[in-house]
C-alpha cells in the first residue's frame, strides 16, 4: 500500500448532534492527533460544527464547543456526522440542505453510531453501503427499505465512510489513516492507543452468545443465534430444534441449565427488548414495531409489555 508523503494538510469535520456518544466522538478524533505526533507532520487539522454554533451536550451531559460555523467550510475536505441517541428525532431541513451542498462540493462524508440516519434522511447513501450502530439498523432498514445497511463494524464505500459506534470509530478511522499514509502508520497510532489488532469490517458488532451468556453448548448457541436472527417471524420451539438437531425436550432442558428460563421465555425477552429499543430510539409506529418484533397484534404487544416493563409502549415511547 502506497504512503502519502506530502505534506498537505486534510480539515476533517465533526457534526456533532445532540446527545451524541462521547466515545465514538473521541475513537475518531484522537487518531488524527496521534498521527501528527507519531509522523511530525500537520497531517490532519480538526473543526468541530453545531447547527446553532452553541455548545452541543453529549450523552454523558459534557458540552463541546464548536470551533466554527457552518458556513465556514471552504478548506474541509471530510466531514463526520457525529450522532448518538435519539438521532431519529432530528428532522433539521437545514441539516441536510448543507450535508448535501457539502457531497456536491466533492466532500467526503461519513457517520458515527447513529450519523448514518441522518446522512440517510439528506438522501446522500443512495447506492452505497453503509452500516449503523445495531440497536438502530432494524428501524433504519424500515425507514429506508431501499438502502444496503449492513451489519460491519464499518463500511467505506468511495466518498462515504460510515461506523456502527463505539470503539469501531476507531477501527474506521485507522483504516482511512491507513489507506492515506500507510499501515505502518496507522499501526502506530493502534498501539499508541493500546489497541493492538486494528479489527477488519467483518467482525461481529455484538458480544458473542458464548461470551454474554458464558453458554458452551454449540447446540445451544445455535439456538440462540437463530432467535437473535429471526424476530419477526418467530420460530417455534420445534422448528428451533429440527434446525439445530436435537428434539424440543432437549432444547427445553438446555434452556433450563443454561439461562435458567424456557426457549420461549428466552425469545419473549427477546423480542421484547428489541421493541424496549425501537421504541426509544427509532420513529416507528407502534404497530410497526408489534409487527418488527413478532407480535401478531398490538393489543397482545402491549400486554406482553407491561408484564414485562410494568407501562405500555405508548407510555413507553412518551418517556423517550
Amino acid at each position: 500500500m502506497a504512503t502519502d508523503t506530502s505534506c498537505q494538510t486534510e480539515h476533517v469535520g465533526f457534526f456533532l448532534i445532540p446527545e451524541f456518544s462521547m466515545i465514538s466522538f473521541a475513537a475518531v478524533v484522537d487518531p488524527l492527533r496521534m498521527a501528527n505526533r507519531l509522523s511530525g507532520k500537520p497531517l490532519y487539522r480538526w473543526h468541530f460544527y453545531g447547527l446553532h454554533d452553541e455548545p452541543v451536550t453529549c450523552s454523558n451531559g459534557i458540552p463541546i464547543s464548536p470551533s466554527r460555523s457552518m458556513n465556514d467550510v471552504s478548506d474541509l475536505s471530510r466531514l463526520f456526522v457525529v450522532a448518538g441517541i435519539n438521532a431519529h428525532l432530528v428532522d433539521e431541513k437545514p441539516v441536510f440542505k448543507w450535508l448535501r451542498q457539502l457531497s456536491r462540493n466533492k466532500v467526503a462524508l461519513g457517520g458515527t453510531s447513529t450519523g448514518s440516519l441522518l446522512l440517510a434522511r439528506a438522501g446522500l447513501l443512495k447506492g452505497h453501503t453503509c452500516t449503523i450502530h445495531w440497536e438502530n439498523r432494524e428501524s433504519m432498514q424500515e425507514e429506508f427499505p431501499g438502502l444496503n445497511v449492513s451489519g460491519e463494524l464499518y463500511e467505506i464505500d468511495g466518498r462515504i465512510s460510515t461506523c456502527s459506534g463505539g470503539l469501531a470509530g476507531l477501527d474506521m478511522i485507522l483504516q482511512i489513516i491507513a489507506l492515506q499514509h500507510g499501515e505502518a502508520l496507522a499501526n502506530d497510532v493502534a498501539e499508541q492507543c493500546i489497541h493492538p489488532h486494528i479489527r477488519p469490517a467483518h467482525d461481529k458488532q455484538r458480544m458473542k452468545f458464548q461470551l454474554r451468556y458464558h453458554a458452551n453448548h454449540p447446540r445451544l448457541v445455535q439456538a440462540l443465534e437463530l432467535m437473535r436472527e429471526n424476530l419477526e417471524e418467530v420460530l417455534t420451539c420445534e422448528e428451533i430444534g429440527q434446525l439445530v438437531g436435537i428434539s424440543t425436550r432437549q432444547l427445553e432442558r438446555l434452556f433450563h441449565q443454561n439461562l435458567s428460563m424456557s426457549p420461549a421465555q428466552y425469545y419473549m425477552e427477546l423480542r421484547l427488548e428489541r421493541a424496549r429499543h425501537l421504541l426509544q430510539q427509532s420513529s416507528l409506529t407502534i404497530l410497526q414495531i408489534a409487527t418488527a418484533c413478532g407480535f401478531s397484534s398490538t393489543s397482545y404487544f402491549s400486554r406482553c409489555y407491561r408484564k414485562k416493563y410494568q407501562r405500555s409502549p405508548r407510555e413507553e415511547r412518551a418517556r423517550s
